[in-house]
């Protein structure tokens, strides 16, 4: 099972970005998946994350209302679109998939992991 994150770079405050993460080695109807972040001196934090299998989201507080999670099963991808974005949002954003169908929140509840995308926020 592999996860290839992308999309990630350098956007004003106020701008967006979508991130991708492709998924290869199992369906994507089967697992939850989610992203997380990680700031500088930061611990690994959860964002957003989704189950496969009856489209269940949920949203940190600090996202809710801009972030948007979603996927394509007919491509293995799924995606987090980022809008209205602000500096306090600059971090490595990870993508995370686990074999359970119910979504998780916790890092410690993911069973695969990407390499990681740099989301930097910056006038």
């Amino acid at each position: 099972v592999q996860l290839q994150a992308s999309g990630g770079g350098l956007v004003q405050p106020g701008g967006s970005l979508r991130l991708s993460c492709s998924v290869s080695g199992f369906l994507l109807d089967r697992p939850a998946v989610g992203w997380f972040r990680q700031a500088p001196g930061k611990e690994r934090e959860g964002v957003s994350c989704l189950s496969t299998w009856n489209d269940i989201t949920h949203y940190s507080d600090s996202v809710k209302g801009r972030f948007t999670i979603s996927r394509d099963a007919a491509k293995s991808t799924f995606y987090l679109q980022m809008d209205n974005l602000m500096p306090e949002d600059t971090a490595v954003y990870y993508c995370a998939a686990r074999l359970s169908r119910t979504i998780a929140t916790m890092r410690g509840e993911y069973d695969y992991w990407g390499q990681g995308t740099l989301v930097t926020v910056s006038s």
